[in-house]
């Protein structure tokens, strides 16, 4: 392997950190998986357009390219490797946000878990994915009252089961040019799939970008509704499934930029006077460490004043703290939102 020539215009942070000094000590090194530094920042070097580019193929990752996991995750989290990550989430009682739903249209918590003892999915073997999605499933099968629920494996998949799926918005797709690049869309759709309660507010995808997407939802303003719905799942699996986590920098995930509580809270709530006064927006949005998205998600636009907020701090940070800081934030938009209507 040559050291990779990246375009002037590249902005990624693995251009900015692969000197060619930590190069020459990463060239040859492998995980005990063999995943090696040029697996590793494939996906920086094809898409030069990346904001991170590098992807763990293991947990093992971390300590092997440490010399360039480390700056990138520091720049990125603002987070110091002397530091350690430290998780609580302990339930959480939250006054309503928006009782009348007027502006809050639904909320969202996700985690990211990857399990120990199998590579992570951009350097699985299809064998190996296909023993983790039974042991997965296994886990799944056990869950009680109001978090259990069906498997849907996408291979192969009925087809008005799939459009109901698909309607409902509790399917995933094949994964962007920055994750085929990585290797995660490797034998897609073979051992993917979608679990869902039957009740619909409780959600895990299976072996998309990290092996489990745990995933909360509710068309209402209750955060703390979803949270704790998650935790209890969570507390659950962890019954069964033992997932990769590291003292330092919490749970391990395919992305370093999802390291730590591997958790993204937000709503999908509108704001048609702030939209039209963006700084004040996007001032309460930074106070409160929030970030927006738009109203598909990252790298889409916002419509129809539909704004996607959630939270932008994941490492060094405790889970139920995330949650804290997401609800104060959105009260204060809110606020905002209403004060703008008054004369």
């Amino acid at each position: 392997m040559n050291p990779p020539i990246f375009p002037e215009r590249s902005n990624c942070l693995v251009k900015k950190y692969l000197s060619l000094e930590i190069f020459n000590a990463l060239e040859h090194q492998k995980t005990d998986s063999r995943f090696t530094l040029a697996q590793a920042i494939n996906s920086g070097i094809k898409n030069w357009d990346s904001s991170i580019g590098i992807y763990a193929g293991d947990a093992q990752s971390y300590r092997t390219f440490s010399l360039l996991f480390d700056p990138i995750i520091c720049e990125y989290h603002g987070f110091s490797k002397d530091k350690n990550h430290k998780p609580d989430i302990s339930p959480l009682m939250l006054p309503s946000l928006d009782p009348e739903k007027k502006y809050i249209k639904s909320t969202r918590v996700r985690v990211a878990r990857n399990l120990e003892g199998f590579s992570f999915p951009c350097h699985i073997s299809l064998s190996q994915r296909r023993k983790l999605e039974k042991k997965i499933i296994s886990a799944l099968d056990r869950l009680k009252d109001d978090l259990k629920g069906k498997y849907y494996s996408f291979e192969p998949i009925d087809e008005k089961e799939l459009k109901q799926l698909k309607k409902e918005n509790l399917w995933f797709q094949k994964g962007d040019r920055f994750q085929d690049a990585a290797g995660i869309n490797s034998d897609f759709p073979k051992c993917r799939g979608v679990f869902h309660s039957f009740d619909k507010r409780f959600m895990v995808w299976v072996n998309e970008e990290d092996h489990l997407r745990v995933i909360g939802l509710e068309r209402t303003s209750d955060i703390s509704s979803v949270y704790n719905r998650l935790s209890r799942a969570l507390s659950a699996l962890n019954q069964s499934l033992a997932f990769s986590r590291d003292e330092t920098y919490g749970y391990l995930t395919s992305c370093p930029t999802n390291i730590g509580t591997s958790m993204r809270a937000g709503v999908h709530i509108q704001l048609e006077k702030l939209e039209q006064n963006k700084d004040l927006l996007h001032g309460i949005v930074k106070g409160y460490n929030l970030q927006i998205r738009g109203t598909g998600g990252e790298k889409t636009k916002v419509e129809n004043a539909m704004f996607d907020i959630s939270n932008r701090q994941r490492l060094g940070i405790s889970e139920s703290k995330i949650i804290q800081n997401l609800h104060a934030g959105l009260l204060a938009i809110i606020k905002a939102e209403k004060n703008l209507g008054t004369p």
